[in-house]
């Protein structure tokens, strides 16, 4: 066990992931923070709790995430990583503190709100490949299954405590502080970067210029069975699965009648399981593919299982093992996706995971959405349920082809 506990934080041996890490840990949380203060701002300042305006700054703010797909991989192959993420770390702190000085100011208005969430989402549509595949410039392949766990757990740790410290902040200086705070969080980043050991960094093989771009990354990922594999069955699951926000607010409020406190506490429930899950990844030596399959027929029987619960506390239980599974299953696809890629691929090649997983949550939302309305929250988790199994056995199948015609 406690060699298991010793494995489950190998990156932080590096120096320069440590600086890393504490870095990315203040932005999760002001990240958090600005999604928060966000909703809240257009909810109840800039409109009178009109859910269709949020609906429209998620979009702004996700949608560059598909728009631009075909240059934010092809970015993060041919660009120095750490100077292409310092500028677009840069650019998200300078939103954040724009946006923080017209609400501080009383000046924000909605359509400025829909601006500044489009530009916000350029700019992490071209940090979110470069992002992931630095972890391996940092760690090194070895390590990096371990990297991208604790890149999540951090990523959890934000969702926990940025909401909460959002609250706090919006209840005592006001909404806008929250934004400036997560620009000033930004810059914790630039300041561990701006402090590596530029000697001891790993550098990604870069990719040679080429008019393919992205398309080549496509065809690559698809001549390939277990990346093909592994990009339908996130596909499944991102889609009709990961619609947390839908699913628990749906059934705190149209099943058990829950206040404020009893959805939030919810939420942390599902937050626990997630946090678990990273660091049960992180603890692994190293992501295989049936941790996939298992991930993936797991969180289709969590989702069952919430979508069966005849009470609030059994609901919060199921919630903490969808969180685990589906912790799992997309950690091991991003790591198994980086390990299976030639290094001068990988910025191409998560920027398609990365535009699949956007993109199938901007298709299955509105769809589960229309299920929960129109049928019940029980159904469109018993979607959920599906996208898990069928997810699993398609995987399978897959899989068991690759290994028979001996592509595996």
């Amino acid at each position: 066990m406690s060699a298991r506990i010793h494995r489950s934080f190998n990156s932080l041996r590096v120096f320069n992931y440590r600086l890393w890490a504490a870095g990315a840990l203040v932005s999760n949380v002001g990240t958090w923070m600005q999604r928060t203060a966000q909703d809240w701002l257009v909810l109840t300042q800039l409109t009178y709790h009109d859910a269709s305006a949020v609906g429209t700054v998620m979009a702004l703010q996700f949608g560059p995430q598909i728009l631009l797909l075909p240059w934010t991989g092809v970015a993060a192959d041919h660009f120095n990583q750490r100077k292409l993420l310092m500028t677009t770390q840069a650019a998200m702190g300078v939103v954040a503190l724009a946006l923080g000085i017209l609400t501080i100011a009383g000046l924000v208005q909605l359509w400025q709100v829909y601006a500044f969430a489009f530009v916000f989402g350029c700019a992490s549509a071209f940090d979110a490949p470069v992002r992931q595949t630095f972890v391996g410039a940092l760690v090194g392949d070895a390590d990096l299954h371990n990297a991208v766990a604790l890149n999540s757990t951090s990523f959890n740790a934000g969702r926990m405590l940025g909401p909460a410290v959002a609250g706090l902040v919006i209840g005592s200086v006001g909404t806008g502080w929250a934004f400036a705070l997560n620009g000033a969080s930004f810059f914790a980043v630039l300041v561990s970067m701006s402090r590596f050991r530029l000697s001891e960094l790993r550098e990604n093989k870069r990719a040679h210029r080429s008019n393919k771009g992205m398309s080549e990354g496509f065809r690559y990922a698809w001549s390939r069975p277990e990346l093909k594999a592994n990009l339908v069955m996130l596909f499944l699951i991102g889609t009709f699965g990961l619609n947390f926000p839908i699913f628990i607010s749906t059934m705190a409020v149209g099943i058990f009648h829950a206040d404020a406190r009893g959805y939030g506490l919810l939420t942390s429930m599902m937050a626990i399981g997630t946090m678990s899950g990273a660091l049960l990844a992180a603890g692994r030596e190293k992501p295989r593919f049936n941790a996939l399959l298992i991930g993936g027929a797991i969180f289709g029987l969590g989702c069952a299982l919430a979508a069966l619960a005849p009470t609030y506390w059994m609901f919060a239980s199921a919630l903490v093992v969808t969180g685990v599974a589906a912790l799992t299953f997309t950690n091991t696809s991003n790591s198994l996706m980086q390990i299976s890629t030639e290094p001068a691929m990988r910025g191409r090649v998560m920027a398609l995971r990365l535009g699949i997983a956007q993109g199938g949550t901007l298709i299955g939302a509105p769809v589960v959405g229309w299920v929960a309305n129109h049928f019940g929250p029980r159904w469109a988790l018993g979607i959920g349920a599906m996208s898990g199994c069928i997810a699993a056995v398609l995987g399978l199948a897959m899989w068991r082809r690759a290994v028979a015609s001996g592509s595996e």
